[in-house]
């Protein structure tokens, strides 16, 4: 799916509502910067009732899937492969959910009108420090973002980290340490959909214009979203493929997208949430046995 060539219909209207919209303020559960990161400083409601699908299954109003009427077994998820898209959702389906990311993820925040999600945030943050920085205080205790994490239980839990990452160039401690991660969230909420959202493309020429640092590459970026893959088959939760939905015919972010060539603009972060609530699936589709793959 590509939001700037397939889904040109889409993006324009999210770009027309950009002016017309103005962002949610979302729960503050972020703190803190990392001053050796690479970041820049800088559906309507589905009618009550299931909408049938070609396969005998219904998808019910909030847009999860269930099974066919018949009781048949449905063909398994695959786990490989990128979400595909599904019935849109209305924001009310993030009541329930948490995000854990960079300032990427507190623009998604602020600037999307998402409304009032868990967050929890540290600008500069990276998957290396996630279970180490103690970047959230919470009752005057301090706390990393996996440990703020399970401080609360979720049904979905949404991940995007990697861009204050490409300059360690250390992709294998990169895979190994998300694979962590995931098991860590895994642990502490058993009963929630993992999705782990791929890194959207930078605009090199902007970050260049800039002066920003030579390290933040497509090139590398996309070693990063090969290896995220390899982490949700592993681990058995969904892979959200944004990079693809974003990226323009010349392999970057589009210029009109970015200021710094890393962060979006208001208009772009809608588009994100616009892609999210177009790409969800329910537990019940991902483990019909009943209990997340360790």
């Amino acid at each position: 799916m590509h939001f700037f060539y397939d889904n040109r219909r889409l993006l324009a209207g999210v770009l027309l509502s950009a002016a017309l919209l103005s962002g949610c303020a979302p729960k503050n559960n972020s703190q803190g910067s990392d001053q050796s990161s690479a970041d820049v400083s800088t559906s309507e409601n589905n009618p009550g009732g299931d909408v049938s699908q070609p396969d005998g299954s219904s998808v019910t109003a909030n847009g999860s899937a269930s099974l066919p009427e018949d009781g048949s077994q449905q063909a398994a998820y695959d786990f490989s492969k990128p979400c595909p898209e599904s019935p849109a959702v209305d924001n009310s389906y993030f009541a329930d959910a948490a995000f854990i990311g960079d300032s990427r993820t507190e623009g998604l925040m602020l600037y999307s009108g998402i409304g009032e999600v868990d967050k929890y945030t540290s600008i500069g943050i990276s998957i290396f420090k996630l279970e180490s920085k103690k970047a959230i205080t919470i009752d005057g205790v301090d706390y990393t973002l996996v440990e703020a994490l399970a401080q609360k239980q979720y049904n979905k839990v949404y991940i995007c980290l990697g861009v204050n990452e490409l300059g360690y160039f250390n992709d294998q401690g990169f895979y190994d340490s998300y694979c962590q991660v995931i098991d860590d969230i895994k642990a502490s909420q058993p009963n929630a959909v993992i999705y782990i959202q791929n890194l959207i493309p930078l605009n090199e020429d902007t970050i260049a214009a800039r002066g920003g640092s030579e390290y933040l590459t497509n090139e590398h970026l996309r070693v990063y979203n090969e290896l995220t893959q390899k982490v949700a088959q592993e681990k058995q939760v969904v892979y959200l493929d944004l990079y693809s939905a974003f990226v323009g015919e010349d392999g970057q972010l589009p210029a009109d997208a970015s200021t710094d060539g890393v962060h979006l603009s208001g208009a772009y972060y809608k588009a994100w949430l616009e892609y999210l609530k177009t790409h969800t699936v329910s537990y019940e589709t991902l483990y019909p046995e009943g209990g997340a793959a360790e």
